[in-house]
């Protein structure tokens, strides 16, 4: 496999910490990469109306309170006028943090927004260079009419990814509530990584609190060697000292599972 086809696409989460403000336009339909800007608007109007409601069920759809609360409001309300950051600088949590993409190499840099598409509840999924307004919407949320946010964008998103897994290795990053926003064909190979160490009483427990930041390393190595085989990562030392697996990887319905292991 060689070129464009030979590279992978890595499917990650957006972060619940953001920057705020931002130095370019406002966003507008027609300046994302993925063409989903009919189901984008249809969510945007219910979570204007969403942000119009009592403080409750605000904070019931946002999962925040008090001055977090405010300001998610603020920033929903104002979406569609306020300026925008290119997605991989809107994001700014710990997966984020570990990628660090303005340390990239300059062919990493290159091949980010070829490989990398980031799930939202708001945008259905966006390229690293799609402009994003400061918003909060989870993709596991509700929103009155639209449903829960994650069924309402399987069929657009399965159908706006599809042809870009042709020929491709997935590399799916996404938790599980983003994982439920698309459908993939059975025949797409893709790849999950789960970091495992030793728990209280010795037995291997999966990696929670860090798995975020474990993750954005790995993205940094799939970026600069992007033709990496799942079993290519024996060879790989993660900074955080975590390993191939090879006793615990395992193929799991229609994917593989790698795990890294630390202390095993």
């Amino acid at each position: 496999m060689s070129g464009r086809a030979a590279l992978p696409l890595i499917l990650l989460p957006p972060s619940e910490a953001k920057a705020v403000g931002g130095t370019a336009a406002s966003w507008t339909p027609g300046t994302m990469a993925l063409d989903l800007d009919e189901v984008r608007l249809e969510v945007l109007v219910a979570l204007e109306h969403a942000m119009r409601r009592p403080e409750a069920e605000r904070r019931a759809l946002l999962g925040v309170k008090g001055s977090a609360l405010e300001l998610a409001t603020a920033a929903n309300r104002d979406v569609r006028t306020s300026p925008t950051l290119p997605a991989m600088e809107r994001y700014t949590g710990v997966l984020y943090d570990a990628l660090d993409v303005g340390t990239l190499p300059a062919m990493s840099r290159r091949r980010l927004s070829r490989c990398v598409l980031v799930f939202s509840g708001l945008w259905g999924a966006v390229s690293p260079s799609d402009p994003v307004p400061d918003y909060k919407l989870k993709m596991g949320a509700s929103l009155s009419p639209v449903g829960r946010l994650a069924r309402r964008w399987a069929e657009p998103l399965t159908a706006a990814i599809e042809p870009l897994t042709a020929g491709r290795r997935v590399w799916n990053l996404l938790p599980n509530e983003h994982d439920g926003a698309w459908r993939p064909r059975c025949d797409v190979e893709q790849v999950t990584v789960e970091f495992v160490e030793p728990g209280r009483d010795g037995r291997p427990v999966t990696v929670a609190h860090w798995n975020k930041l474990l993750k954005g390393s790995l993205v940094r190595h799939l970026l600069a060697e992007p033709t990496t085989a799942p079993e290519d990562l024996a060879h790989w030392e993660h900074p955080e000292g975590f390993r191939y697996d090879a006793r615990r990887c395992r193929s799991e319905h229609d994917r593989m599972v790698v795990v890294m292991s630390r202390g095993l």
